[in-house]
């Protein structure tokens, strides 16, 4: 989109506190995750999560979250999915499978594991490290060569999982947003 997507207003405010107040209903803390240089601009009442792993791409907010907190789950959520809603976070939570390194939508654009809209269960830091160690960044790449150990589940509604990464796909999303309104 060549601008920060955290920050595009979709449903009255930026993303980023849009995404963080709808999964206030479902977790205990949200945090934003963000870089060092991005920590200043995000309101005080939001928690913050700094990413401190160079070079790790969208794997970092991941491995940051392991870091602080080992011992538990984390959801994490993109801003890029600005059509993601209450419904779809609850059928994630409720088909979570904690047996499994990770709980995450089947895409319906490509058919591969959806990391970040993904329920990643502690035994996944290890995977996510060996991953990194292994030269890789992207967390989809670290569902996908672990695939047996994922529960992937099909998201009940398709739009829910459309990325806003171009113009052309914001002017779908507006659309789409507008006709549910």
């Amino acid at each position: 989109m060549g601008s920060d997507k955290s920050v595009i207003n979709w449903h009255g405010k930026e993303q980023r506190y849009y995404m963080a107040d709808i999964l206030a209903g479902f977790c205990k803390e949200v945090f934003i995750s963000c870089r060092a240089e991005q920590q200043g601009s995000i309101v005080q009442e939001y928690k913050t999560l700094v990413d401190n792993y160079e070079g790790a791409g969208p794997a970092a907010g991941i491995l940051t979250a392991f870091k602080t907190k080992p011992d538990i789950a984390w959801l994490v959520v993109a801003c890029d999915l600005p059509l993601i809603d209450k419904k779809t976070i609850d059928f994630l939570i409720r088909h979570r499978d904690t047996s499994c390194i990770a709980t995450t939508f089947k895409s319906p654009f490509d058919g591969l594991p959806e990391p970040l809209i993904t329920i990643w269960e502690p035994a996944s830091f290890e995977v996510l490290k060996a991953h990194i160690a292994d030269g890789y960044s992207c967390p989809r790449k670290a569902l996908i060569r672990n695939e047996a150990l994922i529960n992937m589940l099909i998201p009940p509604s398709a739009d829910a999982l459309m990325n806003a990464n171009t113009p052309e796909d914001a002017e779908k999303v507006k659309e789409i947003i507008s006709n549910n309104e």
